[in-house]
């Protein structure tokens, strides 16, 4: 009989399992509020100006010792 090895069992669940779950209670709990999905799947359009500031402040502040976090 086949074993399964016990390391599998210590494995967390899929990450974007998880993240699909929390938007549906979100939405659920939420249906008035906009939400928008930067999940996984293909983009018609590029990332607005303010996105893609954002996100290099971010990796800016995370480059350093003193500002990882």
């Amino acid at each position: 009989m086949t074993k399964v090895n016990s390391n599998y069992l210590q494995l967390k669940d899929y990450l974007f399992a998880g993240i699909a779950e929390k938007v549906a209670a979100f939405r659920a709990a939420h249906p008035e509020k906009p939400l928008i999905s930067l999940g996984i799947g293909d983009v018609t359009h590029p990332l607005i100006p303010a996105v893609v500031k954002a996100l290099h402040a971010a990796v800016d502040e995370n480059a350093s010792l003193a500002g990882f976090h």
